[in-house]
């Protein structure tokens, strides 16, 4: 491993006490919170400030989630080829003047619509670059015995700023408007890049592994990954599972601000407060997952958790007037708080049981996979939303998502109590 403040017994008993780590998180936990204003307040602008119908709405979310299909398989190889980072201030800082240029644009009354599609677009690629870069980086942070427990903060933080995001969002659009209030998202990212030119902790080289890597084709090193996953039962229903799942839900995200807006009536400032409502959910099932794996099994609870627990997610589309609005918020708790349970079990298993050197490339391709449906479910939501109308699309997205669990009530897991995590590896590829 390598030298420095990561290795200290101080920093190993405590990371409260490690100065880079706290850098690191803060500065993350901070862009998080900024990130969820703008998935807020994106569709906001198109809808109140540009007049935008629920097709071109829905092609906003397609260009937001598009990077997740065109980047997320080559992002791994060029993570291990780049320094960490380096790459993430430059992804950082890049997403400042994307961001920013949104409410300059619209404070000098040239804003179109065409600019939101290039601005959600290029902003996804470098949040994909970011994000892989971010959980590559750590290791070389922490020290092994602290990786659970920065994993642990982080993921925490994420949770959290699903809550306070569009709280905060819905506080700023009620107060600037939509438009400015995505300034507070291009400040977070600055402070997350000042965050990370901050750290003193040197990132190691590249050993001799790292130099074989580079001399292997791109598409080589992403074919092994692939194959590890789709080789893999539970692997391969998992993702299968995710991408259904991610492929429905995107299409409630996208369409929800129209629904709650222009059917249900409700005030753009209150959108955000619903939302924040819902993400308790994920808050929940990360702390009751512990738990619920004990009692019921980690197997049963990855199953049981997407097609019982999410079944109040059918309430979604029955949200009206006064306060039928918050079965909204009750469907979509339900839904986080079952994707939680569901993921946090599955990513274990993954994490102990795939080899360290293929494990970037497996989470680089498992990420291809599940994220690849987010641009095709915002595209598809956007398509049906202006075809049939967007409550009974609503109501297809909600049937689809509580019936992706049956990729894995079809599973090897079905038979398990517990996810084998010491189960016996694939042979090498």
């Amino acid at each position: 491993m390598q030298t420095g403040v990561a290795n200290t017994p101080t920093a190993r008993s405590c990371l409260w006490r490690h100065r880079d780590f706290l850098l690191l998180w803060a500065g993350q936990s901070v862009s998080e919170i900024g990130s969820q204003v703008t998935v807020l307040a994106l569709p906001l602008v198109a809808v109140v400030l540009l007049d935008a119908g629920t097709l071109q709405v829905g092609l906003i979310s397609t260009a937001a989630t598009s990077a997740y299909l065109l980047v997320a398989l080559p992002a791994g190889v060029i993570t291990d080829r780049i320094p960490k980072r380096r790459l993430m201030i430059w992804c950082d800082l890049a997403r400042v003047l994307l961001i920013g240029s949104l409410p300059v644009a619209a404070a000098a009354g040239v804003l179109t619509l065409a600019q939101l599609y290039i601005c959600a677009l290029l902003s996804s690629v470098f949040s994909v670059l970011f994000s892989v870069s971010y959980q590559t980086y750590l290791p070389a942070l922490l020290a092994d015995d602290q990786l659970m427990d920065g994993n642990g903060k982080l993921g925490t933080s994420q949770s959290v700023a699903q809550i306070a995001g569009p709280s905060l969002g819905a506080g700023l659009v009620g107060l600037v408007g939509a438009a400015k209030a995505m300034t507070g998202d291009a400040i977070s990212y600055a402070i997350s890049a000042l965050s990370l030119l901050a750290i003193k902790t040197p990132e190691p080289q590249g050993g001799p592994a790292s130099g074989s890597r580079e001399r292997t084709p791109v598409r080589t090193q992403i074919g092994e990954g692939l194959r590890y996953v789709l080789r893999d039962p539970i692997l391969r229903k998992s993702v299968a599972w995710s991408g259904s799942a991610n492929f429905f839900v995107i299409m409630v995200e996208s369409l929800g601000p129209v629904f709650l807006v222009r059917t249900v009536h409700l005030r753009p400032g209150y959108v955000g407060l619903l939302l924040a409502l819902g993400a308790v959910g994920g808050v929940v099932g990360g702390l009751a997952c512990g738990p619920l794996a004990r009692r019921v099994g980690s197997a049963r609870i990855s199953w049981l958790s997407m097609t019982v627990f999410a079944l109040p997610g059918l309430l979604i589309p029955l949200a009206g007037h006064g306060p039928l609005v918050l079965l909204f918020a009750v469907g979509w708790m339900s839904w986080t708080f079952a994707s939680t349970l569901c993921f946090i079990a599955l990513t274990s298993y993954r994490q102990a049981t795939c080899p360290p050197e293929l494990l970037g490339r497996v989470n680089a391709s498992a990420r291809w996979i599940v994220w690849g449906t987010l641009p095709l479910g915002g595209l598809a939501g956007g398509a049906l939303g202006s075809a049939i109308g967007v409550r009974p699309t609503l109501w297809l997205a909600v049937i689809g998502g509580c019936s992706s669990g049956l990729w894995l009530l079809f599973s090897p897991l079905r038979g398990m109590r517990d996810i084998p995590i010491s189960a016996p590896r694939p042979e090498p590829i």
